[in-house]
């Protein structure tokens, strides 16, 4: 069963804001950050079951040559991204996320 990906507002204003500070330390590396996300959501929408539960039903993966963690949730009909934070911040920051 194919399911959407879908990217919720604050998780969005999540990566403007990793990808403005990624392009501030270095010219070009908010696009390296692109996509590295693109295909870590490639991966999540085709085979969420990958990446293990790491609290409730919230699922979470870390991405490649980044510190930043995608946090999600599997749900009947979408895969719904809560959070892109980098791995350093408070758990409690996308906990305070899920419904």
């Amino acid at each position: 069963m194919s399911r959407s990906l879908i990217v919720l507002p604050l998780a969005q204003q999540d990566l403007i804001s990793s990808h403005d500070y990624l392009n501030q330390v270095r010219r070009g590396l908010g696009q390296q950050f692109d996509k590295r996300i693109r295909e870590a959501f490639n991966r999540i929408e085709y085979v969420p079951e990958l990446y293990a539960k790491v609290w409730k039903d919230v699922r979470a993966v870390r991405i490649k040559q980044f510190r930043h963690v995608i946090y999600y949730v599997i749900l009947d009909d979408r895969i719904e991204v809560l959070a892109v934070l980098h791995g350093a911040r408070d758990e409690s920051t996308w906990k305070e996320r899920v419904s």
